[in-house]
């Protein structure tokens, strides 16, 4: 789990041009959404950001003969589709975007069962918060492969030594 001291996190008044800044800036996908108490209202990801009308819009969806190849200037069509939407969130706050009510474990519900909850749900990140909705920090899908990793290392470890 990464605890809130290392999570990064956002208000429901975080602009959303700041909240892109902050992914860009922190190479991440998402965050937590917090009131002044560390109460979780809500999480925003990276598409909740992006799939305003501009990058998810009807040109795009409308186009179903995708073929083997794109075309020559797709990723160029694509930066100014972004650049576009940028000029198109001045004032926009995530509280607008975010999923409000989240999926969340409690601070007892064992790595298992939260990597159980990750798969099924296909989310990328689950809140981790305290019986009063307070956050405590987030299970990703990475912190469920790290810890994997480190079971199997240990696991292999003792038996090699044994």
């Amino acid at each position: 789990m990464t605890r809130k001291e290392d999570l990064h996190v956002v208000k429901s008044t975080t602009t959303v041009e700041q909240a892109l800044q902050m992914l860009v800036e922190n190479r991440i996908t998402g965050f937590p959404v917090i009131d002044d108490d560390w109460k979780l209202v809500g999480l925003v990801s990276d598409y909740d950001l992006l799939a305003l009308d501009s990058v998810s819009g009807s040109e795009r969806s409308q186009r179903t003969d995708v073929g083997m190849f794109p075309e020559v200037d797709s990723t160029w069509k694509t930066f100014k589709e972004v650049q576009n939407l940028l000029t198109k969130t001045n004032g926009q706050v995530v509280g607008d975007l975010m999923t409000p009510a989240p999926v969340v474990v409690g601070e007892s519900t064992n790595l298992e069962d939260a990597a159980r909850v990750l798969l099924k749900t296909k989310y990328r990140r689950l809140p981790v918060v305290d019986g009063d909705g307070r956050l405590l920090g987030i299970i990703t899908r990475g912190n469920v492969v790290r810890a994997a990793l480190q079971l199997k290392r240990a696991t292999e470890k003792a038996t090699t030594t044994a």
